[in-house]
C-alpha cells in the first residue's frame, strides 16, 4: 500500500509548507512514528541504512477528501527502488535488461579492460626498471670496454716495432674497427631492449587513453539518457526533463542522483494520482556521513544542489508557504563607532552582510547610502549571526583592513549558547572545512581537501542543559563556528537556533561580541564590544 490513510479530524492548511523552511507539527510526528515503525520492521535493511539514509513523506488529500500520506526514501535500498510501502521512482532505470543496465554493463566492461591494461602497464614498467637496473649487460659493456683498452695498448706496442709489416698494420686497424663495432652492437642491444619497453608502454598508454575517452563519452551519454527520462510534473500539469529544468534554473548540468531524492518522488506520485499536497517533510535515519552533520530522526529541509532547481519547477501552480529566509525584509543596524575612515556597526540577526540570493536589504547596501558609495563591508557575518561588523569608507582603507584579516592580526570573540552540556571548560578545535557542493551553503569537515579552520573556546557556564560559551576563531572559514560547535569531533552540540546544523528556534544564538584591530590610518589599537541581545 502506497497511500496510507490518516485518522485525523482536520488537516487542511491553506498552503503547503515550504520544503526548504518548515517546522514539523504534531501530525508530522505521528506520520514519522508510523514510518519509523515500518523501517524498524525491515530487519534486513538495518545494516545498510544505519550508515545513513534520508526518508520523507508528503501528507496529501484525495479528491474524496480522504487525508493520508505518501512515503519515500532517497536513492536505493539493497539495490532496489520499488517497495510496496513507498512511492516508486520517477523513472525506474534498474530493470535488468533495460537500456540503463545494458549500457552500465558496457561501461563496466570498459572499466575491466582499462584495469587489465593498467595492470599490464605496471608489469611492463617494473620489467623496464628491472632491466635498467640489471648489471649483467652493463657489466658486459664495461668488461668489453676494458678489453678494448688493453687491446689498444697492445696494438700501440706492436706499432712501435719498426719492422712491423704493412699486412700486420692492416690487421691491427681491422682489429680496432671490429672491437669498436662490437662495442656499438652491445650498446645497441641495450638500447633496443630499452626502446622495446618504451614502445610497449606507449602503446598501452595510447590504448588506455582511448578507452578512457570512450568510457567518458559513454558515461556522459548514459547520464544524458537518464536526465532526459526523468520527466517531472508540476501542479499546473507542465512537464520538463531534468536537463531542461537545470538549464532554465541556472544553466548547469544536473548533478548525479538528481530526481532521486524524497521530495521530487513524492510530488511526482501525488500529481500523477491527482492528490493535493498538504505538507512535506524529510528526516534522517542512521549515522551522520563522514564530515557532515546529520542527526538520527531529525527533520531537514530539501537539499539545495539537487532539489532546489527541481522543486522550483515542480511547485509551480501549487500554493506554498514562503521561505522567510528569502523574503524581502528591511532591517537597520546600530552604529557603534564612526570616523572619516571606518565605521563599526552592530548587525542584527536576520540581516545580510552583503547582497545575496535573498531579497533582504544588506548592510553593504545601506552603508553605501549612509557612508558613501565607496563604502565596503570588510568582513562578513552569517545572516543569522548578530554582532560587530567593520565597514571601510574607501578602497585604500578596505585593503589595509583586509590585510590585517589575512595576516590574522584581528582578534574576534563570539558568544554562543549551545544545545547541550559541553564537558570541557576550554580548548581548541581544529577541523578543516570545505563547501558541501551538493547542498550549499552547508559546509563539511574534510581532512583531505578542506581548508584549515581553528577555533579556541572557553565555557562561560553550563546551566539547565545549555552551554554558554566564548568562541575565539583563529581562521575565518564559512560557518566555522557553527560546524565546530555541532560536529561530533568538535563540541558535539549545535548552536541553539542553527537551522542548518541543529534545530530551529526564535533566532540563532551566536553573537560577534568583541573585535580588536589596528586603525588603518592612525595605527591606533582599537577594541569594540557589544553584549549579546538574546536571552534563554
Amino acid at each position: 500500500m502506497i497511500f496510507h490513510p490518516l485518522n485525523i479530524q482536520s488537516f487542511k492548511p491553506l498552503a503547503m509548507n515550504n520544503p526548504f523552511y518548515y517546522q514539523p507539527n504534531e501530525v508530522c510526528l505521528k506520520v514519522q512514528k508510523e514510518i519509523v515503525n515500518y523501517i524498524e520492521s525491515k530487519t534486513e535493511w538495518q545494516k545498510e541504512i544505519s550508515a545513513g539514509k534520508m526518508f520523507g513523506f508528503l501528507i496529501v488529500e484525495k479528491n474524496d477528501g480522504t487525508i493520508g500520506y505518501l512515503s519515500a526514501f532517497s536513492g536505493q535500498i539493497q539495490g532496489k527502488e520499488n517497495y510496496d510501502f513507498f512511492v516508486p521512482p520517477v523513472f525506474d532505470y534498474l530493470q535488468e535488461n533495460g537500456v540503463f543496465k545494458t549500457k552500465e554493463r558496457e561501461i563496466s566492461e570498459f572499466n575491466r579492460k582499462i584495469s587489465d591494461l593498467e595492470n599490464q602497464t605496471q608489469d611492463i614498467s617494473q620489467q623496464s626498471r628491472a632491466f635498467k637496473k640489471s648489471q649483467d649487460i652493463l657489466k658486459e659493456i664495461a668488461d668489453y670496454k676494458e678489453f678494448i683498452q688493453k687491446s689498444k695498448l697492445n696494438r700501440e706496442r706492436q706499432r712501435s716495432n719498426p719492422d712491423l709489416s704493412d699486412e700486420d698494420k692492416r690487421k691491427l686497424i681491422a682489429e680496432s674497427q671490429f672491437q669498436n663495432a662490437e662495442l656499438r652492437r652491445l650498446k645497441q642491444r641495450y638500447d633496443v631492449e630499452n626502446i622495446n619497453f618504451i614502445t610497449e608502454l606507449s602503446k598501452h598508454s595510447d590504448t588506455i587513453s582511448k578507452l578512457k575517452n570512450l568510457r567518458k563519452q559513454k558515461s556522459e551519454d548514459l547520464q544524458k539518457y537518464l536526465f532526459e527520462n526523468f520527466v517531472m510534473l508540476n501542479a499546473k500539469g507542465d512537464k520538463q526533463d531534468l536537463l531542461q529544468i537545470f538549464k532554465e534554473y541556472n544553466n548547469t548540468i544536473p548533478p548525479s542522483g538528481s530526481g532521486e531524492c524524497c521530495a521530487p518522488k513524492l510530488l511526482q506520485y501525488a500529481y500523477l494520482h491527482g492528490y493535493k499536497p498538504l505538507f512535506i517533510a524529510e528526516f534522517w535515519w542512521g549515522r551522520s556521513p563522514v564530515g557532515e552533520i546529520r542527526e538520527h530522526l531529525h527533520f531537514y529541509p530539501a537539499c539545495q544542489g539537487k532539489c532546489k532547481p527541481i522543486l522550483n519547477f515542480m511547485l509551480q501552480g501549487l500554493m506554498v508557504s514562503s521561505n522567510p529566509l528569502e523574503e524581502c525584509k528591511t532591517q537597520d543596524f546600530e552604529t557603534i563607532f564612526e570616523d572619516n575612515f571606518i565605521v563599526v556597526i552592530n548587525k542584527p540577526a536576520g540581516m545580510l552582510s552583503v547582497p545575496g540570493k535573498s531579497k533582504r536589504v544588506s548592510v553593504a547596501e545601506i552603508a553605501k547610502k549612509r557612508f558613501g558609495e565607496e563604502s565596503m563591508v570588510v568582513h562578513r557575518l552569517d545572516m543569522a549571526t548578530s554582532g560587530l561588523l567593520v565597514i571601510a569608507k574607501n578602497l585604500d582603507v578596505y585593503i589595509k583592513l583586509q590585510q590585517q584579516f589575512e595576516n590574522h592580526q584581528v582578534a574576534k570573540v563570539y558568544y554562543a549558547v549551545l544545545s547541550g552540556e559541553v564537558n570541557r571548560s576550554e580548548g581548541t578545535i581544529s577541523l578543516p572545512l570545505m563547501p558541501d557542493i551538493a547542498d550549499r551553503p552547508r559546509q563539511k569537515v574534510d581532512f583531505q581537501h578542506g581548508k584549515p579552520a581553528i577555533t579556541d573556546f572557553k565555557v562561560d557556564k553550563v546551566d539547565n542543559g545549555k552551554t554558554y560559551i566564548n568562541l575565539y576563531p583563529k581562521t575565518g572559514r564559512t560557518h566555522q563556528l557553527r560546524v565546530h560547535c555541532a560536529y561530533r569531533d568538535g563540541l558535539s552540540h549545535p548552536i541553539i537556533g542553527d537551522e542548518l546544523y541543529g534545530e530551529k528556534s526564535d533566532r540563532m544564538y551566536l553573537h560577534a561580541m568583541k573585535i580588536t584591530f589596528t586603525h588603518p590610518v592612525t595605527n591606533e589599537a582599537l577594541t569594540f564590544e557589544s553584549k549579546p541581545d538574546f536571552n534563554i
